[in-house]
């Protein structure tokens, strides 16, 4: 299986990051209710950030097996403390989930988060999400806060912010 993670470009991807949002509408559903139009998850993709960061500054990965896209993931740097990552989005598509995809994802958002001087990275997973947790918790994220209240589409969820120290000594055992 060839494997290759990239930055994504905001232009020149715009239509592969449009056309991979179908292979994850269960968890877009789960999150928010409903699914927004491809164009629409697109452009909140390449412009969110956390409160206070600018958009510009954070990483934008694609997972590509092949030509296909099949994994992105979001990281803004700055928050919550001005020396931290977050970790804002992170999916691989419904028929490449389980297959050893996602940690090497999360490898390299945390490599290019340490390399650029986080020693945390942070995420927010939903309470009706346990198998994410779960994932997240073998990677060897702990619980930083709990019942956090965020609006997402038409439903407002609970979620549990997450944290992870970085670096050569973090790595979980096993």
């Amino acid at each position: 299986m060839t494997v290759t993670i990239r930055p994504l470009d905001p232009q020149a991807d715009r239509g592969l990051v449009d056309a991979f949002w179908p292979a994850v509408a269960d968890y877009t559903r789960l999150e928010r209710g409903d699914v927004p139009p491809p164009a629409e998850l697109s452009e909140e993709y390449f412009t969110a950030a956390p409160p206070g960061v600018d958009p510009a500054t954070g990483l934008r990965l694609g997972l590509f097996e092949r030509a296909e896209l099949t994994g992105l993931a979001e990281v803004s740097f700055g928050f919550p403390a001005p020396e931290d990552a977050y970790l804002g989005l992170m999916l691989l598509a419904a028929p490449v989930r389980g297959r050893g995809l996602g940690p090497r994802l999360l490898a390299e958002v945390e490599a290019q988060a340490f390399a650029r001087g986080a020693p945390r990275l942070y995420l927010a997973v939903l309470d009706v999400n346990p198998r994410g947790r779960a994932f997240w918790q073998r990677e060897g994220f702990q619980l930083h806060e709990a019942g956090r209240s965020v609006d997402l589409g038409a439903l407002t969820q609970t979620a549990s912010r997450l944290v992870k120290p970085l670096g050569p000594a973090a790595r979980p055992a096993g």
